[in-house]
């Protein structure tokens, strides 16, 4: 856990363009970093004139595609039968994939637009449109610009709230942390348990 927090901090004390699209492509994938605690301190760097404003909002929904991009791979090679069943050992509940997929089914390409906005679908949105074969176009440019307001609307707050703002949610990370932690190894535990 030290690592990982080391790790954390010490991106976040040299928080740049390249580390916003690590840390939004983690957050977009399977990993839980939640884009509150990168595009709110990024927003508030930006206000320093540490960062351009705009070159964050882009870094992030390019980390968001990337990361984006990986689930829809997985939907896509896996299928909806082996998520469902294997699933759980990636840290997708089925209740979740399943809320994810009939929001998908609704409307894919409004979905996969709003989908950027709702935490935890946020996250899963991309594997319906995986395996539902949606087009990778279309899929890259609405993940694309419905990250990018997203992160338009984290690095607001940053900006324009300031110090206030980061403080609250740097107040959180390791709290944040040591839950992702414990996320992490009670899923690693419980395939251990499951595979013996």
């Amino acid at each position: 856990m030290a690592v990982f927090q080391e790790w954390l901090s010490h991106l976040y004390a040299h928080l740049g363009y390249p580390q916003i699209i690590l840390l939004m492509a983690l957050e977009s994938s399977l990993l839980p970093v939640p884009s509150e605690l990168v595009m709110i301190p990024a927003g508030y760097l930006a206000h320093q004139g540490q960062l351009n404003p705009l070159l964050a909002i882009a870094c992030g929904g390019l980390g968001s595609i990337f990361g984006a991009g990986i689930n829809y791979l997985i939907g896509r090679s896996l299928g909806r039968a082996f998520l469902l069943r294997y699933g759980k050992y990636l840290l997708i509940s089925e209740k979740k994939y399943h809320e994810a997929e009939a929001l998908f089914l609704r409307n894919a390409r409004i979905s996969t637009f709003l989908g950027r906005f709702l935490p935890v679908i946020r996250h899963l949105i991309s594997l319906p449109a995986g395996v539902f074969g949606m087009p990778l176009l279309p899929f890259v440019l609405l993940t694309g610009a419905g990250s990018a307001l997203w992160c338009a609307v984290l690095v607001g707050f940053g900006y324009y709230l300031g110090e206030p703002a980061v403080t609250l949610v740097m107040r959180y990370t390791h709290e944040l942390a040591y839950l992702s932690l414990v996320v992490l190894v009670l899923g690693a535990g419980w395939f251990m348990i499951r595979r013996r």
